[in-house]
């Protein structure tokens, strides 16, 4: 039985796979958690994982976590628009370099890095539809977190060597049961308290997002071939989605009225160009995500579609979870947490 390491076991994202693997029972799990970690969706689980207290950014706790481990699944990252630039760096790309740097030295032969195409955003760029891993990284990026994912992205890449295979998986959007803050939950949120405008500009702006666990058998699949050393894949469900369709469609069912403010391209960007400026500003930028960014405007307006050929190439990726069973799912969920509105209303 081969020892498994997950960081982000509290997330959406690392849980899901957490359950997954303590699921298969081929793996011993352990999980790399603060003492402050809320791990209530674990479920069961919990019970069946080893838990090592520590920090990504603690070099110690680090080489305990991986000691003797054979797989490491590098889910966490600071993700919202909040933060400086220095806690985005260590977050997401020292962080990343002092766990590749233990995992080896611990013995592990298996580096799997929960990317995201959000590295691929040019900040002048437009639409993306059904590229592959042939395009190359921006000059300029959109954000901090583009930039930072980017910079990790290819530290572990970077790292690949025989007997220690890494890869990095780059999901968009992941959504389904279980999300608490993720980009879908939050768009719903904010449908349902009629603050979101409707930014398509009267375009069809097409994205392919990703079902939990369609992203979580990837990681599995990806993990265990051979082929994957030193590459990057896009991770997507088989559905391309109308993006403003399927939120009108969600909220509907939801019981929410969905977006119908048409604001000015040319006001939204004046609007984007202010919050930037107030957001430079450090006690803010620590405290709250931006209401607007030109990262959000640019999910939101620009289409982006992927081509999956080499994630089924090299490992086998097929989604295991179609869009109706997981929007009927979600719903379900959403609706026993008590809807997006309440589920959102605490996040900053």
């Amino acid at each position: 039985m081969s020892k498994v390491l997950v960081t982000g076991a509290s997330g959406f994202l690392g849980g899901a796979l957490v359950r997954r693997l303590v699921h298969d029972g081929e793996h011993d799990v352990s999980i790399l958690v603060r003492r402050t970690s809320k791990l209530t969706d674990l479920g069961d689980a919990v019970d069946k994982v080893q838990l090592v207290y520590g920090d990504l950014t603690d070099p110690a706790s680090l080489e305990q976590a991986t000691r003797g481990v054979d797989i490491v699944f590098h889910s966490a990252a600071r993700v919202d628009e909040r933060g400086t630039r220095q806690q985005f760096w260590d977050e997401n790309v020292r962080a990343t370099e002092l766990l590749l740097d233990s995992a080896r030295r611990g013995g592990a032969t298996r580096f799997v890095f929960i990317s995201s195409p959000s590295a691929l955003m040019d900040y002048h760029g437009g639409d993306q539809l059904d590229i592959d891993e042939s395009v190359p990284y921006p000059r300029r990026y959109l954000n901090l977190y583009s930039e930072t994912k980017a910079a990790a992205e290819r530290a572990v890449l970077a790292a690949d060597a025989p007997g220690f295979r890494t890869c990095a998986l780059r999901p968009r959007a992941i959504w389904g049961a279980g999300d608490r803050s993720g980009p879908i939950v939050r768009l719903l949120g904010r449908t349902g308290t009629g603050t979101l405008p409707d930014l398509s500009f009267g375009r069809t702006v097409y994205a392919s997002l990703c079902h939990v666990d369609n992203i979580v058998d990837a990681c599995v699949k990806a993990a265990a071939s051979d082929a994957v050393g030193g590459k990057a894949y896009f991770i997507a469900d088989a559905e391309q989605t109308d993006v403003w369709g399927f939120l009108g469609e969600v909220a509907t069912r939801l019981g929410y009225r969905p977006p119908t403010k048409k604001p000015n391209p040319k006001v939204i960007a004046a609007a984007v160009g202010v919050i930037e400026a107030i957001w430079r500003i450090q006690a803010v930028s620590t405290r709250w995500s931006p209401p607007l960014s030109r990262y959000a405007v640019a999910l939101m307006t620009r289409s982006a579609t992927y081509n999956i050929t080499a994630a089924a190439r090299d490992f086998g990726y097929r989604p295991i979870m179609d869009r109706d069973r997981g929007l009927s799912a979600f719903l379900t969920w959403l609706q026993a947490e008590g809807g997006a509105i309440e589920l959102t209303r605490q996040l900053r």
